[in-house]
């Protein structure tokens, strides 16, 4: 049995210098409202709650960069993704749910508003980076893209078993 299994993270050069800069940031509030009892813009060093508020939602923010990820997978049974921490179970789309599947180039900002788990005039997207994707479109003509590095080894597997009679 041909399988497809793709982990996506965002992990591009841009987001580590974005969750530096949050530290650096948070280190450098924490210092001045802690060791040099001084303001930090609105946040007063004796404003306990504000200073929790700014600290748990900079620490938020980096686990949740830390925690994204795409998976997908691709067997005779049809394609399972999720896109982690928003979904926790894989979902399957079996293939005979579909009308189509199939690699496409597509444009991310100007198609769904760039990358993530995003809505769009076309559909459903979900992704990570890049610009290449797998198109499903199902029987009730709803839309969905999951983006891929690994094109035409997806490519490769969806070809197998969409059109074959290979599928349970």
């Amino acid at each position: 049995m041909r399988v497809f299994s793709e982990i996506q993270r965002f992990n591009q050069w841009w987001l580590y210098l974005i969750k530096f800069l949050l530290w650096g940031g948070l280190g450098y509030a924490c210092y001045t409202w802690f060791m040099l009892k001084e303001n930090v813009g609105n946040v007063t060093a004796n404003d306990s709650i504000a200073q929790l508020v700014v600290v748990t939602t900079m620490v938020l923010v980096t686990l949740l960069l830390f925690l994204l990820k795409l998976e997908t997978s691709i067997d005779k049974r049809g394609i399972s993704y999720r896109f982690y921490p928003f979904q926790f179970r894989m979902k399957l789309i079996q293939w005979e749910a579909m009308t189509t599947c199939n690699i496409r180039k597509y444009k991310p900002i100007l198609e769904y508003g760039g990358w993530g788990y995003r809505f769009g005039a076309k559909g459903k997207a979900l992704n990570v980076k890049g610009n290449e994707g797998i198109q499903i479109v199902l029987k009730n003509d709803k839309r969905l893209l999951i983006g891929t590095q690994k094109a035409e080894e997806a490519a490769r597997v969806i070809q197998k078993y969409f059109n074959s009679h290979d599928r349970i």
